[in-house]
């Protein structure tokens, strides 16, 4: 059925105009005349019914008042002689029967031509009519010999009913043939237009169609990109006139073409090349949602390796297409202008995701809704510091607050009882305030430690020796390992050649990743602190080796989780939910990372939770007239046997 559809539109639309006017207006008239030759027999057949009816209850009333006294005495030879007279004198009548009051039929004309004097007639019944009375009962039938009015009346002799007469009529053959000529007549007229509507369309196939679809044709290819298209046809007046300015605008537009095809296509490539490069996630979407336009940071954001021609919503993932689908189907309705929206996604196997969205509408010079623009952020890093800056904000706080409020009571201990303590005691509170002095200190210092390495600030490089540089480290944290029961070995390499640093920095470094060690190892743990020289593959030059100083910082402490290894590098960062009561600020080895990288190296780590965690970067050996070399890190961890070994 489809099908058949498709197809008669197909041949539809091959008309032209003025073929489909005609058309139109020729089954308009069509139906008027049918809708007035309709009225009119359906009205001469009705005025028939009517005078069809009336006719038949005045014989019927005519013949009963005639017969009923004959049917009440039984009279029969007397009412068959009444009732063939009565029947010979109208053509009108179709039959006559009398039956008693149960329906048995007894007489009838033309069935019996007379009474049947030796008992051989044969039986028949009438349905009467319910409720029959003694005014007469009329009804209209269908038969085979045309239509037929049917009128039942009581017969009532001395007001007693004796009987059932009952009469068909013919209708009035004189309106039968009026019916039948308004039909004759409406069928010629009706040929007559379609006639007519044929004779105009073959007139005008021959002089206007073909122009008209030459000129349609014409503008397709024009529509098209084809300028060159010409119209050559012999046709003179407005036809003709037509055929001209048509051609004048086809030569206009292929001069056009030539003068601006070169400059729009150089504008165009200009837009799309500054879309493209943007570092913002762009997409342009029609009416319809499908995607028109997008650029290389839009597919590395959502991951896509094709997106234009495809419904933005099929593409998106679940959570972003619950976000998406109702704002982008308003605006696309025109309920709703645009606006930003962020989006967080939760991922299985990664971390969240944070994105920024500017929904736009795109408007055409009439202020027309054309389609949709969408600008894309990844903010996940700028959610993350801003995260990381309030737990910093938080932990200094709390790093300062205490130490704050500790000199504060032990000074105001010693300002308001200095007469009640013994030197003792005043010199244990001015020792913890001592203390809780270089603690503030030392934060303080973190944060400008960290915020000087940032700046881009040039630092000095000199020859560096790595022993003096752990020794002093030891010195440092031996009293502090002693009190907590750990054991700092140091395992250096004999005769560890010199490297290329800065000697400050590389003591901050050590000092910044044992005090970790320390903090992170129980009771009875180690720390070990090892240098020693390996050779380094060129990746350049393979053939060729390349001297360095490895550094390396375990413990036998807590662990670090994998999920934690990643980020632990992070300026604030803290692992919360396992040392949440140990002090710091989430500094450490952010600096440690930061210095590092000065020294054109990385810094590198392998935990496992419960059995400890080892540190380790890469130092340059210092040569002669040597320039700093180019970061190469590797993820190599190479044993060697370590001559030199000392347990402090």
């Amino acid at each position: 059925m489809a099908s058949i559809f498709q197809s008669l539109r197909h041949w539809w639309a091959g008309f032209t105009l003025q073929t489909k006017l005609m058309a139109v207006l020729t089954i308009g008239v069509s139906l008027l005349m049918s809708a007035i030759t309709f009225w009119a027999v359906n009205d001469i057949q009705t005025n028939a019914r009517l005078n069809d009816t009336r006719f038949a209850k005045d014989l019927g009333l005519l013949l009963a008042a005639n017969v009923s006294h004959l049917v009440a005495t039984d009279n029969r030879t007397e009412l068959a002689r009444l009732t063939k007279n009565f029947f010979d004198s109208s053509s009108s009548i179709r039959y006559i029967f009398y039956a008693d009051l149960d329906g048995e039929v007894y007489f009838g004309i033309p069935f019996d031509a007379a009474l049947d004097q030796t008992g051989l007639t044969l039986p028949r019944r009438l349905q009467i009519p319910d409720n029959i009375t003694s005014r007469p009962f009329v009804r209209q039938h269908d038969t085979p010999q045309g239509q037929v009015t049917d009128v039942f009346v009581q017969l009532v002799d001395n007001d007693r009913a004796v009987g059932i007469l009952a009469m068909g009529i013919n209708p009035n053959p004189a309106v039968v043939v009026s019916a039948g000529l308004t039909m004759d007549v409406t069928t010629a007229v009706f040929v007559s237009i379609w006639a007519m509507v044929i004779l105009g369309a073959a007139s005008n196939a021959v002089t206007i169609t073909k122009p008209i679809k030459e000129l349609a044709a014409g503008v397709q290819n024009i529509a098209g990109g084809n300028f060159k298209q010409r119209i050559n046809l012999p046709f003179g007046g407005e036809l003709g006139q037509l055929i001209r300015n048509f051609n004048e605008m086809a030569e206009r537009l292929e001069h056009y073409e030539a003068q601006n095809i070169e400059e729009i296509a150089a504008e165009k490539a200009k837009l799309e090349t500054l879309v493209a490069t943007i570092a913002d996630g762009a997409i342009l979407l029609d009416l319809e949602l499908q995607v028109v336009l997008v650029n290389l940071a839009a597919l590395k954001i959502f991951g896509w390796n094709q997106a234009v021609g495809m419904n933005i919503l099929n593409l998106l993932n679940p959570d972003l297409e619950a976000e998406l689908s109702r704002p982008l189907m308003e605006i696309a309705a025109g309920e709703r202008e645009g606006g930003e929206l962020r989006v967080t996604l939760h991922g299985e196997s990664e971390s969240s995701r944070s994105l920024r969205f500017w929904i736009n509408r795109v408007l055409s010079n009439s202020n027309t809704l054309k389609g949709i623009a969408i600008t894309v952020q990844d903010i996940t890093r700028e959610v993350e510091l801003n995260a990381a800056q309030s737990r910093f904000i938080s932990n200094v706080s709390h790093e300062l607050r205490t130490p704050l409020f500790n000199i504060k009571s032990f000074i105001e201990t010693l300002y308001e009882y200095d007469a009640e303590l013994t030197p003792e005691q005043k010199h244990e509170f001015l020792d913890t305030a001592n203390r809780e002095t270089d603690r503030l200190a030392r934060l303080v210092n973190d944060v400008l430690d960290l915020s000087r390495l940032e700046s881009g600030r040039q630092y000095r490089f000199d020859p560096t020796d790595l022993n003096l540089v752990i020794d002093q480290t030891l010195r440092t944290y031996q009293l502090n390992a002693k009190d907590k029961g750990i054991t700092l070995i140091k395992e250096t390499s004999p005769n560890l050649a010199l490297v290329w640093g800065n000697y400050d920095m590389l003591l901050q470094v050590m000092a910044n990743m044992v005090g970790n060690a320390l903090k992170f190892t129980p009771p009875g743990g180690k720390v070990y602190l090892r240098a020693y020289t390996w050779q380094d593959q060129n990746m350049t030059a393979p053939h060729r080796s390349v001297e360095r100083v490895r550094v390396e910082i375990e413990d036998t402490g807590i662990g670090i989780e994998p999920e934690h290894q990643k980020r632990i590098f992070d300026r604030f960062f803290r692992v919360e939910n396992r040392v949440h009561t140990l002090e710091g600020t989430g500094l450490g080895l952010s600096i440690v990372r930061n210095i590092i990288e000065k020294h054109h190296s990385s810094v590198h780590l392998k935990s496992e939770v419960g059995v400890g965690t080892t540190f380790w970067f890469d130092l340059s050996v210092y040569q002669d007239k040597c320039p700093l070399p180019t970061p190469e890190s590797t993820d190599a961890h190479t044993q060697l046997t370590l001559a030199n070994s000392e347990n402090y």
